[in-house]
């Protein structure tokens, strides 16, 4: 038994490291890299030649309105718990130690974003802020930041007219939907798909064709990367690359039946995809929103296009794979006979399949629990406490002592399950009791089942062999 004990100590011990700490050190020691730039860009082989950019999607921050649970009730405030716990983790030990420059978010950073109060609003982005350690970054470190609106963070073009404050408040805290920056020689856009599809007199979505229509014209010769957390238009039950674990999605929109404007969309439409193409050129597209990976090429009249959607960093969003995104973008300027998309690489980095880790736990405990409780280890603390029982009588309310304890016991179970005690030959002879006659018999009984045994005590103190067989634990003892 001890042996046994010590190998569950062990098996335990190496699960809990692997689960809570290893598992979240591979991808920095092991399976992912910061990606080379392509050869055809001069001088590859020095870092200093390209910025290093981190890229999260789909936070997605659990609350009231993603299992339906009350607020603050237990179950919930677990789920936030070990959901943030995952993130945090991940975020330290496995994105953090490959030293970002940049860490861009696609957006989607609480679940219920715009049907938050804002006290509970605020608490989202406490625990967003503790979960990516935001204050540490922004106090200790160059690391820039850079996000991007997702439906879950300001809604669709139904919800812009209806509630305006919103917006108001993600732009307070995240800064303005539509913008673009430059890293090293390329330049990002930065757009708020939300807005793409609405109805063109809308204000919101004005604001975010003004935009487009003004970066595009104010392009350089660098190479641009279009930032969209919806994606992009693709024909239904195109593949979408090997790293895809989930069914593919088709397109899906849902209006409103007053002023018909979105409610739901899977990707942009296809004449507005098109015409952002057109306007914008860009060598790479980057979105989330599926929760999945997706990488598809589009066919544009510059060339084709990739487009990568990168999967959720939460093990809680329906992916059973999260990830991230390693993105090089190059310092350097092209040189001659090199293509625009040779200016950024990328790479998609898996973590833990934390699911996996809570079956695997789960399975440990099971296994823990048959071997230490299975009925032919004995039960060791249910057959000590009934030795108890059947060492001592209860008559008229005071204990007396039986010779048991003149008798060893060998524990035997029969193919039914029934557990039989079987006293073994003891040389010692129990003492006569004067004030008893000098046969006295032990009538073990049940409840319902009447006597099962009866242990025959000569006076001289022969050897008796006993043959207890327990059909219940509510004993009644009765002296005869």
């Amino acid at each position: 038994m001890s042996k046994l004990t010590v190998f569950l100590t062990l098996a335990w011990a190496l699960s809990l490291l692997y689960g809570e700490m290893f598992a979240f050190w591979i991808p920095y020691i092991w399976s992912c890299s910061w990606p080379r730039p392509p050869s055809s860009v001069s001088k590859v082989d020095n870092p200093g030649d390209y910025v290093k950019i981190a890229v999260l999607a789909d936070p997605q921050l659990m609350d009231k309105t993603s299992l339906r649970l009350a607020p603050k009730s237990l179950a919930l405030e677990m789920a936030q718990f070990y959901t943030d716990l995952f993130m945090r983790r991940a975020f330290l030990s496995s994105i953090f130690p490959f030293k970002p420059d940049v860490i861009l978010f696609l957006g989607d950073y609480f679940d219920g974003g715009p049907f938050l109060t804002d006290k509970e609003w605020l608490e989202s982005w406490s625990r967003f802020k503790h979960i990516f350690n935001l204050d540490m970054l922004q106090q200790t470190t160059n690391i820039k930041l850079f996000y991007l609106a997702g439906n879950h963070d300001v809604g669709y073009a139904a919800f812009h007219s209806r509630m305006p404050q919103v917006i108001r408040r993600y732009e307070k805290v995240f800064g303005v939907r539509n913008y673009h920056f430059t890293i090293g020689a390329v330049n990002f856009i930065a757009v708020d798909a939300q807005t793409l599809d609405g109805k063109p007199q809308g204000i919101e979505t004005a604001t975010t064709w003004n935009f487009v229509k003004e970066v595009s014209k104010n392009i350089t010769s660098r190479p641009s990367v279009l930032l969209t957390h919806i994606p992009l238009y693709r024909p239904d039950w195109t593949s979408c690359g090997p790293y895809r674990a989930s069914p593919f999605i088709n397109q899906r929109i849902n209006r409103d039946d007053h002023d018909k404007e979105i409610l739901y969309q899977n990707y942009v439409t296809e004449e507005h995809t098109n015409h952002l193409l057109e306007l914008i050129k860009p060598v790479l597209i980057l979105s989330g929103h599926d929760h999945d990976q997706c990488t598809i090429v589009h066919t544009t009249k510059h060339g084709a296009v990739k487009e990568h959607s990168l999967g959720t960093i939460s093990w809680q969003q329906g992916n059973l794979f999260p990830s991230f995104m390693l993105l090089s973008a190059s310092n350097l300027t092209l040189s001659d006979g090199s293509q625009p998309a040779d200016a950024v690489s990328t790479r998609v980095c898996f973590l833990p399949a934390q699911t996996h880790i809570y079956i695997w736990y789960l399975l440990m405990l099971i296994l823990t629990v048959l071997v230490l409780f299975w009925p032919t280890n004995g039960f060791p603390l249910l057959h000590q406490c009934m030795r108890s029982l059947i060492s001592s009588s209860i008559f008229e309310g005071v204990k007396e002592k039986i010779d048991d304890d003149f008798c060893e016991y060998e524990e035997v179970w029969d193919v039914e399950g029934s557990m039989h005690l079987i006293r073994k030959i003891s040389k010692a002879s129990p003492p006569t009791h004067s004030s008893h006659s000098s046969m006295e018999s032990l009538s073990y009984t049940t409840a319902k089942t009447g006597v099962i045994a009866t242990a025959l005590k000569p006076g001289g103190g022969s050897q008796v062999e006993c043959n207890l067989t327990l059909v219940k634990y509510r004993e009644v003892f009765v002296r005869t």
